[in-house]
């Protein structure tokens, strides 16, 4: 079996709980207890970056529209980012990673995949490793992480969300058949609300029901994902942890439930997913030169434009504005939009996030 490969493999993914809005809860100590919500100010067209727990409760979500939030969460503190503060709390969980292995996947300041299969100080444990990596961060920031471990990055990356906050999740090679039969579809890391919607529509709610499709019919209904999809559902991920990517993009995308017809509404989401592209950008210390729009059709055609900037940018009102002249040059023929995206590219120099190279995909 292909799973037999992995088996050797030890595999940890941490991830930072509630990163942000946990630093301003650390360093400012009147906000400790209370939901805090860090993006853009309340009433703006900014995005929440992080939400704390106490703010996740009123249904507060990374992503989401600060106006919405503050809907949600009339009460909520609403912070604004300090990124420099949190690169260097991030270089300092680096640095306690490194004291364990040099195979160190970061995939943005919170979170990183580590192969430990043989770590430096010889402890042998992917689990007690990930627990001294836990109490250090504990005992030296002050803050929490969650990690997951197994013998792939897939299952890591899945087994680290279950028992947050402060997590420690253990999925063994006995138990990755059962566990992924089980595991609704919409919690595998890859498939969007869209994907997860058409799959209930077809009567696919789990892994297992997953399982039933053979390669040929995942990838006819679902794409080239599809191929993805069929494998991860058996448990099988041969993805090395890669110290060394290069970025080639970042952005965002989203589909919409109703089709828009208004230039009006189509600048407001524009609007929203700018937002989400700069946080984005932020988190992983990028700025792009070339912008690109994405749109997909009612008739499912698609189409991209973009246009490169004589600078490197993370600037939102840059890139909102450009994507903005970007739409209003396309001739729509009348058709509605299903979908828009924007994108950066042309990083220029391989940008470094914890002193590693990183590949984004944000598309999600």
């Amino acid at each position: 079996m292909e799973q037999e490969a992995n088996k050797k493999r030890k595999i940890i993914h941490i991830d930072m709980d509630a990163f942000y809005a946990s630093v301003e809860q650390r360093d400012f100590p009147e906000y400790r207890g209370k939901p805090v919500i860090v993006g853009g100010p309340p009433n703006s067209r900014g995005v929440v970056a992080t939400a704390s727990y106490e703010a996740r409760k009123f249904g507060v979500r990374s992503a989401m529209s600060s106006r919405r939030a503050v809907q949600l969460c009339p009460e909520g503190i609403f912070v604004y980012p300090r990124f420099d503060v949190y690169k260097e709390v991030s270089r300092h969980i680096r640095e306690i990673f490194d004291r364990y292995t040099d195979l160190i996947e970061p995939l943005s300041l919170d979170e990183a995949y580590l192969d430990v299969s043989v770590d430096k100080l010889g402890i042998g444990s992917a689990i007690e490793i990930a627990k001294l990596i836990k109490q250090a961060i504990k005992d030296e920031l002050r803050l929490t992480a969650s990690a997951g471990v197994s013998i792939n990055k897939f299952v890591a990356k899945i087994a680290s969300d279950m028992n947050k906050p402060d997590g420690l999740t253990f999925i063994g090679p006995s138990q990755i058949t059962t566990f992924m039969e089980q595991l609704p579809v919409e919690k595998f890391h890859g498939v969007g609300k869209v994907t997860a919607e058409k799959m209930k529509k077809m009567g696919l709610h789990t892994g297992g029901d997953l399982k039933r499709l053979s390669e040929n019919e995942m990838k006819q209904y679902f794409g080239k994902p599809g191929g993805f999809y069929y494998r991860i559902v058996r448990g099988i991920d041969e993805r090395e942890v890669q110290p060394h990517r290069e970025t080639k993009s970042a952005g965002a995308e989203d589909t919409f439930p109703v089709d828009l017809t208004e230039a009006e509404e189509m600048n407001r989401e524009l609007e929203r997913i700018g937002g989400l592209v700069t946080t984005r950008l932020k988190r992983h210390n990028l700025k792009g030169r070339t912008i690109t729009l994405k749109i997909k059709y009612s008739d499912f055609k698609q189409i991209t434009r973009n246009q490169s900037l004589s600078f490197a940018t993370d600037d939102l009102e840059v890139i909102v504005r450009t994507a903005k002249q970007l739409l209003a040059a396309v001739d729509h023929e009348d058709k509605a939009i299903r979908l828009l995206g924007i994108s950066l590219s042309n990083f220029g120099e391989l940008i470094t996030i914890h002193g590693s190279s990183t590949q984004l995909s944000l598309f999600d």
